[in-house]
């Protein structure tokens, strides 16, 4: 009898070593290379169509990038962002911070299907969004970096999570700090991956509040030459009423379709375009905030290595590897 346990004991062993070698246990690491057997070309399916999908539509690059912030803001980076309504689960994609503005979700299909094709069930929705965020910012004149993949997409979404957790655009730097830990990052996170918005656009709807406050500045030195002033006048031309609304302005007036450094170099002359991005200078009493906004400004390698370091860590933000969750068929349904 003890021979007979002893046997069972080693087996459920070998088969828990077993599964979870082949399986992952819950909260695993992500890797590199992670389709290199199961679907090799991969990460180069995905690299083809966004640089299809960006020539078509040079702001799509920022829209792909904003779609992972958007995505492991709420719930981690599950894809969550992409489902649709279905029963009673209601979208993200309706959610306040999202309507009318995410964008994104139909290169992410074509991408799918085209995976889909070559290995059934295979890439994870969210792993696409991943490779697809970094491509963008590659193709932009921004780093290139080796993504960790194995994510596994959500089966559910929530609508309240976005309309909490994803950061408005008149947020102040306190809200900004507290909403970036609640995700696990931390200040050096908040000011390396806002540089992201030096591509991209934004409506006026989202900085009318900056353009309509004309003391909310409070920078490093006397505006003798009305810099401030000049800027909110260019923004205010443009967003004259709420006509307007829907009106765009690029985050970075100086080179808004290349990812680089200016966007430090804006927040300096007060020229950054939405009231979050001011507040990292205006609001920083204790000035280390402003510290190293003036590093990246003067140092574009040191913000590439940075943000790279940054978006590694926001990718990994509760992860769903192992047996978790599923690989989604369609990203924009859960499957049957």
């Amino acid at each position: 009898m003890k021979i007979k346990l002893k046997k069972l004991w080693v087996s459920l062993i070998v088969v828990s070593m077993i599964t979870t070698s082949a399986l992952g246990d819950f909260g695993g690491q992500l890797v590199k290379r992670f389709y290199k057997e199961s679907c090799p070309l991969a990460e180069e399916i995905v690299k083809h169509n966004v640089e299809v999908a960006i020539l078509r539509d040079p702001r799509m690059a920022a829209s792909l990038l904003r779609l992972q912030f958007h995505d492991c803001f709420v719930l981690g980076c599950d894809a969550s962002v992409l489902l649709d309504t279905h029963g009673d689960m209601l979208s993200e994609k309706q959610a306040t911070p999202n309507v009318n503005s995410l964008r994104g979700f139909e290169v992410i299909d074509y991408i799918k299907y085209l995976l889909e094709e070559a290995c059934p069930l295979t890439v994870s929705c969210s792993d696409i969004i991943t490779i697809a965020a970094r491509d963008s910012v590659f193709l932009r004149g921004g780093p290139w970096w080796e993504v960790l993949l194995g994510r596994r997409d959500s089966l559910k979404a929530s609508f309240s999570g976005a309309n909490q957790y994803i950061p408005a655009p008149n947020s102040s730097l306190d809200s900004l700090i507290v909403n970036f830990k609640q995700q696990g990052l931390d200040i050096q996170d908040l000011i390396a991956l806002s540089g992201a918005h030096t591509i991209g656009k934004a409506r006026c709807l989202s900085f009318k509040q900056r353009i309509a406050q004309p003391n909310m500045e409070q920078t490093f030195y006397v505006d003798e030459f009305k810099r401030h002033s000049t800027f909110r006048r260019i923004l205010r031309s443009q967003c004259k009423d709420s006509s307007r609304n829907n009106e765009l302005s690029p985050l970075d007036l100086q080179t808004p379709a290349y990812f680089d450094n200016h966007y430090y170099i804006n927040l300096l002359k007060g020229r950054g375009l939405l009231i979050s991005d001011n507040v990292l200078v205006s609001e920083d009493h204790e000035g280390e905030i402003f510290k190293k906004v003036w590093e990246y400004a003067v140092d574009q390698d040191l913000f590439f290595q940075d943000f790279v370091e940054s978006m590694l860590k926001m990718g990994n933000i509760n992860v769903l590897t192992g047996i978790e969750g599923e690989i989604r068929e369609n990203c924009r349904f859960v499957n049957v």
